[in-house]
């Protein structure tokens, strides 16, 4: 049984990763770069290694490094997260070839489907559906621009070596194409060091729905139903539910089937995630395939009560799963929004910076992963993502009112975060519908500004900082909390 797992990430994942290892009976080594001297997830761990400087190429991207954090710490196991080098090939390989096992699928399959173009040949072979498009990625303008033309616009550029929104683009018509091939390109090779696009049809108002899956080393492969990830900004997910509103039980079967031969094609082994469109006339397409954990794999675990992370570990493990399809059942509604530190006002810009008071929302059917506290400086160096809030109820309108609840009892100041943006967003008829498409923000949200004052805001929060303050005292080296209810019932009397 595997002894020791260094998790080669941080934040919140790191912690949430931990979080089943200490549950297995599993010691755990976190690595940390000079931004992360005091991050939550260091502290977590049984141990911590420092592995550099601040720019992730020099710490949570430096492969030597990480290996030997690994072996420093005598570590058996290297767990990925997702992020960073979740989803490369070479980094798989090194820990294999220096005697550790890789949490994750084996270093080929990475491969193949770290390629997008390749990845939709192999599916286009076993016959699960593809948007038309380009089977070959491409840097030649002229053909790329043939291209467009034979699928007619709109079309969309997608970068071959990547995902998470980079390198894509949305082109309308022949004059915005070559500019948004050199921005797509330029920024799939800053992203992926790769900066091949291809081209392929756009799909008005799609539906992104995906399709988690387990599968071991003797052959056994299950799906864990789906989840609707179609409410995103700049082509990455903010906002998730399960299940998604528009498939019945035999669309559900069919698109689940669909994952598990595009799993069996490649010989996948760990968990992953089949993610496909979904268009207006309940056609589906192959989009990609995450080979590691996604960020919301929680919900899939609210409703299904498997540990996905457990998971992982058993099957690195060499052990078969105990679970069959005919086990796998979804109860209840789980939703999930992710917190990051950024501007919903401003196109949802970054917004690093030092959180000067954090307060999470806690209760029955309530769960927060998160990788920061009070005082933490938010580094401008990583993905901005402070937490997964996830909530899961009975029904899809209790769980939105049960995260909306949530939301509004979850306090971050210091930093700007979409807190306010998400729960008017969940308020509106068209979610509460399920009305959901991955335009969703652009049609309903373009312009959006916040309905509260912030110059109030921002008062109430600096008197409530300033009275904090009285509410700790040192006593020989340790900080010690005096008794207080809550940020309001501080405040008492204050007005503006």
């Amino acid at each position: 049984m595997i002894k020791k797992i260094l998790i080669a990430n941080r934040g919140e994942i790191a912690i949430r990763i931990m979080n089943t290892c200490h549950e297995m009976g599993i010691s755990t080594v976190s690595v940390y770069s000079d931004a992360d001297k005091q991050a939550a997830h260091r502290y977590k761990a049984d141990e911590s290694f420092y592995i550099g400087k601040s720019s992730p190429n020099e710490s949570y991207l430096n492969i030597e490094k990480i290996i030997n954090a690994a072996k420093t710490t005598n570590a058996c196991a290297i767990h990925p997260g997702y992020g960073f080098l979740a989803e490369n090939a070479d980094f798989a390989h090194a820990c294999i070839n220096a005697g550790l096992i890789f949490i994750g699928p084996p270093p080929e399959v990475i491969k193949k489907f770290g390629d997008k173009t390749i990845a939709r040949q192999m599916m286009i072979k076993t016959g699960v559906p593809v948007i038309p498009g380009m089977e070959n990625s491409e840097t030649d303008f002229e053909k790329l621009a043939i291209a467009a033309k034979k699928y007619s616009y709109p079309v969309l550029i997608k970068a071959s070596a990547g995902g998470g929104g980079k390198g894509m683009r949305i082109v309308h018509s022949e004059n915005e194409l070559q500019a948004a091939c050199e921005t797509a390109s330029r920024e799939a090779a800053s992203a992926f060091g790769n900066g091949s696009i291809y081209i392929e049809k756009f799909i008005k108002q799609p539906r992104h729905v995906e399709i988690q899956i387990l599968a071991d080393s003797k052959g056994n492969i299950i799906h864990l139903l789906e989840r609707e990830c179609s409410i995103q900004r700049r082509h990455q997910k903010i906002i998730e539910e399960t299940p998604s509103t528009a498939l019945n039980q035999l669309l559900r079967e069919k698109m689940g089937q669909s994952a598990i031969l595009a799993a069996k094609t490649v010989g996948y082994v760990n968990a992953g995630t089949v993610e496909f469109l979904l268009d207006q006339e309940n056609n589906f397409y192959f989009l990609e395939v995450n080979t590691r954990l996604q960020v919301e794999h929680p919900i899939t675990e609210l409703i299904t009560g498997i540990d996905i992370v457990r998971w992982q570990i058993l099957i690195a493990d060499n052990q078969p799963l105990t679970i069959s399809q005919k086990d796998v059942s979804g109860r209840g509604h789980a939703i999930e929004c992710r917190i990051y530190g950024e501007d919903p006002e401003n196109n949802f810009f970054p917004s690093p910076g030092k959180i000067s008071y954090m307060k999470e929302p806690t209760g029955p059917g309530i769960r927060n992963d998160c990788g920061v506290y009070s005082g933490f400086n938010v580094p401008v160096e990583y993905d901005p993502i402070i937490s997964k809030l996830a909530v899961h109820a009975e029904t899809r309108q209790l769980a939105i009112q049960k995260m909306i609840h949530a939301l509004s009892n979850y306090v971050i100041s210091g930093i700007k975060t979409p807190i306010h943006f998400m729960i008017e967003l969940l308020q509106t008829k068209a979610f509460k519908e399920g009305e959901t498409y991955t335009d969703f923000i652009e049609q309903h949200f373009s312009n959006w500004k916040p309905t509260f004052n912030h110059t109030e805001l921002s008062l109430m929060a600096y008197i409530a900082d300033e009275l904090l303050k009285n509410n700790y005292q040192i006593n020989d080296n340790i900080l010690e909390h005096k008794d207080f209810s809550n940020t309001w019932e501080t405040l008492k009397n204050w007005r503006i």
